[in-house]
């Protein structure tokens, strides 16, 4: 991950590049319901813990969840003020 001239890490994947992908969109779909841990995750899809985290690790990246420890738990809430810049996006070629 680059820094910015502040030396704050940049992003390296965006909001369009986070929901590329069909799994990330569930994930997104499930979040949008309620906080969930990688576990409660995990257990909607046939895939390895391992790979939602990689998932997860991407939609963080793109600032499109957040997440904090809770215990021995990470708990991932969906940041919806990010879709925002897609509204806005397609806003554009609306007529």
């Amino acid at each position: 991950m680059s820094k910015s001239k502040f030396g704050k890490p940049k992003s390296t994947h965006d909001v369009f590049f986070g929901i590329a992908d069909p799994t990330r969109r569930s994930i997104l779909a499930l979040l949008a319901e309620t906080n969930l841990s990688i576990t409660s995750i995990t257990r909607h899809f046939k895939l390895s813990r391992t790979a939602i985290n990689k998932h997860l690790r991407i939609l963080t990246d793109a600032k499109l969840v957040t997440n904090k420890e809770i215990g021995r738990e990470t708990i991932f809430d969906l940041n919806a003020t990010s879709l925002l810049v897609l509204a806005d996006w397609l806003e554009f070629f609306d007529e």
